[in-house]
């Protein structure tokens, strides 16, 4: 099927609007790098994300913080383990950070 340059103009900008307004709804969401905590052997990393709906962006700032300890441990041959976790940011539209302490285990 061809279309004319203006029909493949209009679908071309259709699809740029779906993609702006879904990025719109996912927001953005950043980590922190790993650091020592103050117990030797625990470590703390933070996520941030802010749009889109409140459970949304808490849930993505969570998963963040909680890969990233996965992701560190794994790294080192080892098996992560969350001990505390701080969320803040409860309202809507509002920034939601989620900060994670855990530790490093050998797997089994």
């Amino acid at each position: 099927m061809l279309f004319s340059r203006a029909a493949f103009s209009t679908r071309v900008r259709g699809v740029v609007a779906v993609v702006a307004a879904c990025a719109s709804l996912a927001g953005c969401a950043s980590t922190t790098d790993v650091v020592a905590a103050d117990k030797p052997g625990t470590y703390t990393v933070a996520a941030s994300a802010a749009g889109g709906r409140m459970a949304w962006a808490w849930a993505r700032a969570h998963e963040h913080a909680v890969s990233e300890a996965r992701d560190y441990c794994e790294r080192r041959g080892m098996q992560s383990s969350v001990t505390t976790e701080t969320v803040s940011g409860v309202q809507a539209m509002a920034e939601h950070a989620s900060s994670v302490k855990f530790e490093c285990h050998p797997k089994f």
